[in-house]
């Protein structure tokens, strides 16, 4: 059973920055793919961000392009997201989440999760 375990979250100001990291218990496979989800109060989960771990080819949800940013480190079998310009709206849960096969995009379609890292950006 591979363990995803999350950090970096906190209270932050809006504009600031924080960098949430993310620690598989076991190497990533090749067909792997990782992702970040995020959930606010009172709302669905959503897809945030997602890269392949073979190659690193990486997506953005489109409305946080240009702030958030994913990214791998393979020897350390982590991944990471850069959040810039924070808002107040950032504000949710973020999820760390493993995949294989394919570019999925729903939470069910991912087979293992972290416990998630509280991010609130105070206005």
């Amino acid at each position: 059973q591979v363990q995803l375990v999350e950090s970096g979250g906190g209270l932050v100001q809006a504009g600031d920055s924080l960098r949430l990291s993310c620690v598989a218990s076991e190497r990533a496979s090749v067909n792997w793919y990782m992702a970040w989800f995020r959930q606010a109060p009172g709302k669905e989960r959503e897809l945030v961000a997602r890269i392949r771990w073979s190659g690193g080819a990486t997506t953005c949800a489109d409305s946080l392009k240009g702030r958030f940013t994913i990214s791998r480190d393979n020897v350390k079998n982590m991944i990471f997201l850069q959040m810039n310009s924070l808002k107040p709206e950032d504000t949710a849960v973020y999820y760390c989440a493993a995949t294989s096969g394919s570019w999925f995009y729903f939470p069910s379609e991912y087979t293992y999760w972290g416990q998630g890292t509280q991010v609130t950006v105070s206005s």
